[in-house]
């Protein structure tokens, strides 16, 4: 099966209600024939998607499936030099792009449209079905973010996006009237993935492109939408935001995913919105997208236990979805015992084959440099990233156990911890944290009210109150540019207290 299948799949089992716009299952599949017309027609080896979310995105997305050329959505927040970069690997490919960034692509090989002119082409011209496309070819290229190193161009095979569309979504499932609210971005797995598993179901799709609170609130309630994903720090802004209407009516299920969900904002949400299901959704770009889930149920029976074990695990990722082995290792690469952390392991066929111009998997596991570990019951937890990890003198030290101490301080929004170059120590503990609307933070008060939680060589060195933090579009933390921000202690004081005594606690320093 391939990416095709599933839009003949849903063109044909469809009963004509809309699944995009005023578009059926039907009308997509006729104008992804007709775009695939234009591909083949320009020599297209690739379609680049350089634009916001819209109606073009779907359309290019399986226009492509259906020329058997791959998709290629980049992130059109990107700086010139690292577009230029990114195209340059795509010298054929036909380029949709809209703004600036148009002017940046110029026209490529295959040329360039505005979405405007692409969704044009695909309504005056005859659409024919083209040979299927090989299961194994490449059906996706996504780049990874690249805060941290230049992006990486991840291959999903038609094979890959096809098991999990299958595997986690019941074809036709969706009853009428069920729309879905797509705020990620097209160039992030969730964009591509939402896409797919929506058509599948059914659902019809609603776009929103930038997003706010307002906006985001009041789509929900003028589609009526019954299903929506969004990234943690969009829930935190809806509900930090005391100046809109939080009533959702029509949503039974929200999806988040991307980053940690800081536990007041998920427990405050489930307070506010009882009639909602939550889903928690863990996975990489890598795995075509989810492969852990914490459903609806999971979160209630979570948030109404007494046992702290369980009332933990509404702050896990879940448990692995059908189809997905998942092993937490240690460094030399023994699965480690219940309860230990270690680097998470997956295995599954929605795992991608390998990166552009970089070998493939041999034995099918990825390993995806997470740190986590797994409970009694196969709940997993995630403890941030190993790159991510500090280390200070001989001891490594998690920064996601500390900033889950900082989210759960009254008046701390948004909460990170780096590890800072230091010549005595390899590196110190660093924070920076972003208050609640009106609310003032003493960062003395903040550490010491870490330290009674955390031994003394785990409480941060010193402490930033900034007014946010810096973060990707799909809500990660841009830690580099943090610590480049950090600076040196002197640079930093009106905004970083100094800590009490510079040389840091010993590892047995009780709270």
């Amino acid at each position: 099966m391939n990416l095709t299948t599933l839009l003949d799949m849903a063109a044909d089992g469809s009963d004509g209600r809309t699944v995009l716009g005023e578009l059926s299952a039907g009308d997509l599949r006729t104008a992804a024939r007709r775009g695939a017309v234009v591909l083949t027609q320009a020599g297209a080896s690739a379609v680049v998607y350089l634009a916001p979310n819209g109606p073009a995105f779907p359309v290019a997305l399986f226009a492509a499936a259906v020329a058997g050329v791959p998709f290629v959505p980049v992130n059109y927040r990107l700086g010139e030099a690292q577009l230029i970069s990114l195209l340059a690997n795509h010298p054929g490919a036909l380029v949709i792009a809209t703004g600036p960034q148009a002017v940046i692509a110029k026209p490529g090989a295959a040329g360039l449209v505005t979405p405007d002119e692409w969704f044009d082409l695909t309504t005056d011209r005859p659409g024919n079905p083209l040979p299927e496309p090989d299961p194994e070819s490449t059906a996706v290229i996504i780049y990874t973010s690249g805060t941290t190193s230049a992006p990486k161009g991840v291959l999903l095979k038609h094979a890959n996006l096809v098991s999990y569309v299958i595997g986690t979504v019941e074809f036709g499932s969706a009853a009428a009237g069920e729309a879905s609210l797509l705020c990620a971005p097209p160039y992030h797995i969730a964009g591509v993935s939402n896409v797919l598993t929506n058509l599948y179901s059914g659902r019809r799709l609603v776009f929103l492109d930038p997003f706010t609170p307002a906006g985001w609130l009041d789509a929900v309630r003028g589609e009526r939408v019954t299903h929506a994903m969004v990234v943690p720090t969009m829930l935190a802004r809806i509900m930090a935001d005391d100046t809109v209407d939080r009533k959702v009516p029509s949503l039974r299920t929200l999806a988040y995913g991307g980053a940690s969900m800081p536990p007041r904002v998920i427990e405050q949400a489930m307070r506010e919105w009882p009639d909602v299901g939550f889903v928690n959704a863990y996975g990489l770009t890598e795995t075509s997208s989810t492969v852990c889930v914490l459903g609806p149920d999971d979160h209630r029976n979570a948030f109404a236990a007494t046992d702290p074990d369980a009332r933990a695990r509404l702050h896990s990722a879940g448990r692995p979805i059908p189809g997905v082995a998942i092993e937490v290792r240690d460094p030399a690469g023994k699965v480690v015992p219940v309860g230990v952390s270690g680097r998470i392991w997956i295995r599954g066929a929605q795992v991608s084959a390998g990166y552009a111009g970089k070998p493939g998997r041999s034995d099918g596991w990825l390993d995806t440099r997470d740190l986590g570990r797994l409970d009694s019951a196969g709940f997993l937890f995630i403890e941030g990233r190993e790159d991510d990890t500090i280390i200070r003198g001989a001891e490594n030290i998690a920064p996601a156990e500390i900033e889950d101490v900082l989210l759960r301080l009254s008046g701390v929004a948004d909460a990170v911890v780096v590890g800072v170059p230091d010549q005595e120590w390899g590196q110190r503990i660093e924070a920076v944290v972003a208050p609640e609307p009106g609310v003032s933070l003493d960062p003395d008060q903040l550490r010491e009210s870490v330290r009674q939680v955390v031994r003394g060589s785990k409480t941060p060195d010193r402490i930033a109150v900034w007014d946010e933090l810096p973060r990707t579009p799909t809500g990660k933390i841009r830690r580099d540019d943090i610590v480049a921000q950090l600076g040196p202690a002197s640079k930093s004081q009106a905004a970083i207290a100094e800590p009490k005594r510079r040389v840091p606690a010993p590892a047995d320093d009780p709270p």
